[in-house]
């Protein structure tokens, strides 16, 4: 993982944690420990997300932690 992806994936964890009301440590244990999204989703897709702005790249997120149980 580049420092980019490095803090890309802080911000994106910090950002969800925001919209959800919850601790950020809580939204990194279910994007890296519960799931892959982490590094499946977002560290994989970074180029694409990272050019999107920050309410879709949250919505995103959240949408897919929904579809698999997360949230």
């Amino acid at each position: 993982m580049t420092k980019k992806e490095l803090d890309f994936a802080v911000f994106c964890v910090e950002s969800v944690a925001e919209r959800l009301g919850i601790n950020g440590a809580v939204v990194y244990e279910k994007l890296k420990h519960n799931s892959d999204l982490l590094d499946k989703y977002i560290v994989e897709n970074y180029e694409a997300l990272h050019t999107q702005g920050k309410e879709y790249i949250v919505d995103d997120i959240i949408e897919i932690m929904q579809q698999e149980g997360l949230v």
